[in-house]
This record gives structure tokens, sequence and C-alpha cells, in this order.
């Protein structure tokens, strides 16, 4: 029985003080060095320290960066496995904001979690990419929360960027959150779903008030239920984070927990300024070539919205894929399609952009 003990004990601080570390790079079953790499490290933007992780057959490649959602939402353990097969075309930069996953820490510096932040955090970082590998210009990808920050970030420094790819595109966050209401009232309705309806009902249309953060992950909890989140899923995307979550080698046992503490933490104090965001107004215009990928029943941030957006703004170029069976996550729910535009499309308008732009 003692000898039992000592080998559960034994496994539990494994489990606890393994540390986080992402596999090495492998052609045809062999590990190679030159030009490759698969890191995973820490470094500093805006005076706190944030991890990245950066996984490339060939370092030459153009460099393409990663923004998640949230507030809060890591998904360096999801995209890593996503965009796998794309190390071969690109260097791909993972990277987990302040506040989430593996940066979590970061978070204590209270008076720097607000939006001018993070979109200086994101300039930073891009520049900091460009010096490091000796590159012109990266492209930058933001999902959700990530679109808002990132498209904020490309238009304060759009000399850093070859592409801006939006996935889930914010555009004007209240009117997104009450078409999102509205919708999800609808379903409700429809399924005779009393307590559903019960609930959103008592909460009233957004901006919600008092105890709003209960509201909003109800309302969220409830989209998901009927596959405005994920499409198909009664569960939304949680099944599919936590799988990637638990299977990561690049998180450690604390940064698991604090996976999702982040994102409780990065809720409260984000989204109230997110909520006003607009960015018709405040991004009309990016100088840069633009691609909107948007789930068609995407109703967590309402596509039919993103596309409008779309639509008002100006840009070099903008080209608009629909991904027909997925909601909020094209880039996870058809992933081979996602990476197939990446490849065979918007790497050679990269091209050409650069070409046509040498400086």
């Amino acid at each position: 029985m003692y000898f039992a003990l000592i080998i559960i004990v034994f496994l539990f601080l494994v489990i606890i003080l393994k540390p986080g570390y992402t596999p090495k790079i492998k052609i045809h079953g062999e590990v190679q060095e030159e030009k490759c790499i698969a890191e995973l490290t820490k470094i500093k933007l805006g005076a706190s320290e944030q991890w990245i992780l950066i996984r490339s057959e060939n370092t030459d490649n153009p460099i393409i960066l990663f923004v998640h959602g949230g507030p809060g939402t890591s998904q360096l353990t999801l995209m890593r496995h996503n965009t796998l097969p794309i190390e071969k075309y690109f260097t791909v930069v993972n990277w987990d904001q302040r506040g989430a996953g593996k940066s979590y820490n970061a978070i204590k510096d209270k008076s720097r979690m607000n939006l001018e932040q993070f979109v200086s955090d994101i300039n930073e970082l891009s520049d900091y990419l460009i010096k490091r590998f000796n590159k012109r210009k990266i492209i930058l990808v933001g999902h959700s929360w990530g679109s808002a920050i990132s498209a904020l970030a490309v238009s304060k420094r759009p000399e850093l960027y070859s592409s801006y790819i939006g996935i889930g595109q914010v555009s004007n966050v209240l009117e997104s959150e009450k078409i999102s209401y509205e919708w999800t009232h609808q379903q409700a309705s429809k399924a005779n779903d009393a307590s559903s309806v019960k609930k959103l009902t008592e909460m009233g249309n957004p901006p919600y008030s008092g105890d709003w953060l209960r509201k909003f992950l109800t309302q969220r909890r409830i989209v998901g239920k009927y596959g405005g989140e994920y499409y198909g899923s009664k569960s939304g995307a949680f099944i599919v984070v936590l799988k990637s979550l638990i299977w990561s080698t690049e998180y450690t046992f604390a940064d698991r927990i604090n996976f999702f503490k982040g994102i409780m933490e990065s809720l409260k104090l984000l989204n109230p300024e997110l909520m006003k965001v607009n960015l018709f107004e405040q991004v009309p215009e990016l100088k840069v070539p633009v691609w909107f990928m948007l789930g068609r029943h995407d109703l967590e941030v309402p596509s039919v919205l993103s596309a409008k957006y779309f639509d008002a703004i100006t840009a070099p170029e903008k080209t608009l894929y629909w991904f027909e069976n997925s909601s909020h996550m094209p880039n996870t729910e058809e992933r081979k399609l996602f990476n197939k535009i990446l490849v065979e499309k918007v790497l050679y308008e990269v091209g050409q952009y650069l070409s046509k732009n040498p400086d």
C-alpha cells in the first residue's frame, strides 16, 4: 500500500513539475537543424514577460503571426496543431497575450491591461520578429478579440505588415452583441427551450448591467448550444479547446490552471473597453492588403456585420472568403481549407504585393 502511495505521489509530482516544450521539426522523419526552428520562449513586451511559440521548416519563409481571441483565451496549444501543415511555407508564430495562458503573470500589471497596451504589444512583437529574422514585413492574423486589436495595430504601424487577415472579424462590438443576443433568443424560442428563453429575457438586451460578466457568459453558452460558436456543436468550441489543452506539450500544469484564470480575469478587465470598439469609425482604412475569413454561421461575432465592415473598409486590395461549414472558428472548423488558402492564395499575393512595393 505504501509503495502504491509513493508511486501515485511520484507521478503527481512528475505531472506538476514537467516543463513545457515544443517538439522538434521533423522532415521525412529526420530532425532538421539548419534554418529550422522550434522554439518556445519568453520575451519582454511592454515591460512584461510574454511567451511566443515559433515554428518553421525554413526561417527564410515569410513570418505569419497569429493573435488569439478572448480577451484572455489563449490558443497557442490549439493553433500549434492547426498550423502544423503550413510550417513548410511560413515561419509560424503563436503568442500568448499578457494575462493569457503562459503569459498569465503579466496580468499583475493592471495598469497595462487596456486596448492601447495590447495594440502596442502587437507592434512591438512584430518589430522584434522583423529584426530578428531580417524581414521587411510580416503577415498578421487576428481572431475575434485579436482581430480588434490587430486591425488597430495595422492602422497605427502599416509599414510592419505585408497583409492583414481577420478571422471572426470584430467591427462594431455593441451592435454585434445585440445581433448575437437576438439570434440566440430566437433559436431558444424556436426550440421551446424555456430555461434559456427565461434567462435571456431576464438579462435583457446588451449592454448588460449589474452582474454583466455572468450575463455575458450565459449568452455565450447559449450561442454555443445552438451552433453559433462552433458549427454543429451543442457545447461550442469547449471540447476542442480542452483536448488541445490536455495534450499540449507546451503547457505546464500551472499553465493549464492559468489558462482558465486568465480568461475570467482578462474578461473582467478588458471587456468593458472592448464593448466601446467601433472599427467602422476607428479603422475605416488599412494601408495593406486585407483578407477576411468568415464562418457563414458565426453568431458569436455575427459574420453578417463583419461582412458589412469588409464592404466599408478601404484597402489597396481586399478579399473575403466564406467558410460554409463554420461558425466562429473557421481556421479550426475547416482547417484544411483555411491552410490551403494561406498557402495557395495569401502567400502568392503577399509576394506580389512586396514586389510592387519595395519600400
